[in-house]
């Protein structure tokens, strides 16, 4: 959007974007190529793509080395970009048991159904700075899985540590059997009170660092501690994109996506809670962001428990978007000088009146001093 009233007209508009063009376009260091920015900043693409609300690595790279690198700014140049393409088919529901593991982690049990899958990840080891400029060597075999040893179908969809604890009477089951439909946020915004699913939708679509930081603020208590957290299971793998063939009706599979998973405990101890078992919340959002997975996982119980319809809710639907905060951000650069005017004339007529007021009040008489 473009203001003319700014110094300079559109001429200077102009200008602005053209410095940006030139400094993008004639940098002094190759292009990077979309390639590239996909195998070499794979989380920043994954982020984009969940935010913006679209899977498409190749778009998200382009829109990440247009945006200079600004996440925020490439999650809105891709859900630009993904208002303008045709909705050819909606896809059909899929478990997400059907999941082919490629990192699974269980921090609430040592020896759960199934293996620990470390997968890709830096968790575990030091966070030092390698200032090295040499490339490192190409493996033989540059696939992630390559490393690793052989797993078996078994192994990469083991059974959810989820049902070890339904098995033991130890969670509280929320299940009611019904099926209702999804609710859409990108036809109609969500608005409080709203069912679970519009909850959830809003969360996988929300900016990373708006999400953990209302999870963070969440989990501290009056004095700065922090109330007991406990991970059940982190999951990162591919699940099959399944549609009705438009001829024959048979469900068909399309391709792959990327997902993270991740379902939270926490110890029940309300008045009228069941003190007896756990709570369990979920997350889920596209790539590989387990940050967000996490936050939202543990969002879900406390809007369950202590949400709905107030106060976390609202933050939650309104405020975690980062199209939505950024560009009231944003907007606030644009020129404001007509209202900022009318601020200061206001101002300027309370003191006159104020001064006026002043000169008709007489001064209280004063003793004289004996």
């Amino acid at each position: 959007m473009g203001y003319s009233g700014a110094r300079g007209g559109l001429e200077a508009i102009l200008a602005a974007e053209e410095l940006v063009c030139r400094a993008r376009d004639f940098a002094p260091v190759p292009w990077a190529g979309t390639e590239q920015i996909v195998a070499r900043f794979r989380l920043a693409v994954d982020r984009v793509m969940g935010e913006a609300g679209l899977y498409d690595e190749a778009a998200a790279a382009a829109a990440l080395r247009q945006a200079e690198g600004d996440p925020l700014e490439a999650a809105h140049l891709l859900r630009a970009h993904r208002s303008t393409l045709p909705r050819l088919a909606v896809s059909e529901p899929i478990d997400p048991d059907r999941i082919t593991i490629m990192r699974r982690i269980v921090p609430a049990f040592r020896e759960p159904d199934g293996p620990q899958l470390l997968g890709r990840t830096t968790d575990y080891t030091r966070r030092l700075l390698d200032k090295s400029a040499a490339a490192p060597a190409a493996p033989a075999d540059p696939s992630p899985e390559a490393a690793a040893r052989p797993r078996t179908a078994e192994q990469r969809s083991p059974r959810r540590f989820l049902e070890l604890l339904r098995e033991a009477g130890l969670v509280v089951d929320h299940r009611t059997g019904e099926d209702p439909e999804p609710f859409d946020i990108t036809r109609v915004p969500p608005r409080p009170p709203a069912p679970r699913s519009a909850v959830l939708a809003a969360m996988a679509r929300a900016e990373t660092g708006a999400l953990v930081g209302l999870w963070y603020r969440s989990i501290l208590g009056p004095d700065g501690d922090i109330h007991e957290v406990t991970l059940g299971e982190v999951r990162h793998g591919r699940l099959p994109l399944e549609v009705k063939h438009p001829h024959t009706g048979e469900q068909v599979s399309i391709g792959e996506f990327r997902v993270t998973e991740a379902e939270a405990i926490e110890d029940l101890d309300g008045a009228d809670e069941d003190r007896s078992r756990f709570d369990v919340g979920y997350g889920m959002c596209f790539a590989h962001n387990e940050r967000k997975a996490i936050a939202m996982a543990n969002l879900d119980i406390a809007n369950r428990r202590f949400g709905r319809s107030g106060p976390l809710e609202q933050l939650l639907l309104l405020t975690t978007d980062g199209l939505d905060s950024g560009g009231f951000l944003d907007h606030l650069k644009l020129p404001h000088y007509v209202t900022f005017r009318s601020m200061v004339e206001r101002k300027q007529a309370l003191q006159e009146a104020g001064a006026v007021r002043s000169a008709r009040i007489p001064e209280p008489a004063g003793r004289d001093c004996e």
